[in-house]
């Protein structure tokens, strides 16, 4: 048997619960030292971390019977295996994930100091949240970036600890979503017209998977560009090429003639 264990666990005395299970003792046979409080992190999501502690077994006194001993860590076991089961996550349905997820924006925004309205409703695609309120270009971010974050997180709070069923959460701002998607595909369609006029590439700024995949569906149909993404995430692109190019051999020849 160790004489010291290092253990973890969300709280110190569940490391210390751990530590003693492990070494089979009890709490006034041992002493500890704690290595690192537990923390959790932006609204229980982003950046826990976990207790951890160093438990170094008393020296054994040899006027006490072992059997004492025994006898305590037997009645320790069923409560530790009770404690498990305890922390085992209940099934939860799709309207409390749904709570979930408005308890997390509404947490949030809270500590932000925003006044807002929420809208919830139903899609094909999942169940939107629209925020309606004055001042809310901060959530927004540049092209979204703000937004897609929070949309995120706000995933991750509904869906924790759930493997089947999960729930997809789309965060909007005032059909921000909307108006980007008629921004971008106005500009797939104008940058597509400058790929055939100079007859070569055109590469678009980074974006993310979604708006990548708006420019896609507007040009799909073009029978005269094709497109494909480029690049590396988180600086993923989309280049618009034309189906036919300008041939580099007749721009030298016209250059030479002039």
């Amino acid at each position: 048997m160790a004489d010291v264990v290092e253990t973890t666990g969300k709280t110190v005395e569940a490391a210390l619960a751990a530590a003693l299970a492990q070494l089979g003792t009890t709490e006034d046979k041992v002493s500890y030292e704690v290595l690192a409080q537990p923390s959790n992190g932006f609204l229980g999501l982003i950046g826990v971390k976990p207790a951890r502690i160093r438990v170094t077994c008393k020296p054994v006194d040899p006027a006490q019977p072992a059997a004492v001993e025994v006898e305590k860590v037997q009645q320790d076991q069923p409560q530790t295996a009770q404690s498990d089961s305890d922390e085992r996550p209940a099934a939860v349905d799709a309207a409390a994930q749904i709570s979930r997820a408005e308890k997390f924006l509404r947490d949030v925004f809270a500590a932000m100091r925003i006044n807002l309205t929420l809208n919830c409703s139903e899609t094909e695609e999942g169940t939107v949240f629209n925020l309606v309120g004055e001042d809310l270009g901060i959530l927004i971010g540049k092209h979204g970036q703000t937004l897609d974050s929070l949309q995120y997180l706000t995933n991750l709070a509904a869906n924790r600890g759930i493997s089947d069923g999960r729930v997809r959460i789309i965060i909007d701002i005032e059909n921000y979503r909307s108006r980007r998607e008629e921004t971008l595909t106005r500009l797939a369609g104008h940058l597509a017209e400058k790929a055939c006029r100079i007859g070569d590439e055109v590469h678009l700024e980074p974006m993310n998977r979604h708006e990548r995949k708006i420019i896609h569906m507007a040009l799909q149909d073009n029978r005269r560009v094709t497109t494909f993404s480029a690049g590396d995430e988180p600086r993923r692109y989309v280049v618009i090429a034309p189906k036919r190019r300008r041939s580099r051999k007749r721009d030298y020849e016209r250059f030479d003639e002039e």
